[in-house]
């Protein structure tokens, strides 16, 4: 019996959609605004909530945990910065908004973006 897969995986494999995942989590924690395909993003937003959400602790072992995904510049940023300014907040730190269609293979497009 076929059950239910959690997330997508545009069919890729695993280690493949990982790096793609991981980048795209990267780049929305070091420049805050990011455009990619709106499936992509709506998996991306999951990680980088989460991502924060371990932050937030401020550990040593949340530190380790995200430097096990991300390179040390990411999980500075995230633990030093994001995860205190983030603090107070419960949740909902991304937004994914719907940009364009894309010209070239009519992909519907979207802007992740942190929250201030």
């Amino acid at each position: 019996m076929k059950k239910r897969i959690k997330g997508r995986q545009f069919g890729l494999p695993a280690r493949k959609r990982n790096a793609l995942l991981n980048g795209l989590v990267e780049a929305t924690v070091l420049h805050g605004r990011i455009e990619t395909t709106f499936a992509r993003a709506k998996e991306a937003s999951r990680l980088v909530e989460k991502s924060i959400t371990t932050a937030k602790k401020g550990t040593l072992a949340a530190r380790r945990k995200l430097a096990t995904s991300y390179r040390d510049d990411v999980v500075k940023r995230l633990v030093d910065e994001l995860g205190p300014h983030y603090k107070a907040r419960k949740g909902g730190y991304t937004r994914v908004v719907r940009t364009r269609i894309r010209q070239g293979d009519a992909s519907p497009m979207a802007v992740i973006e942190l929250i201030k």
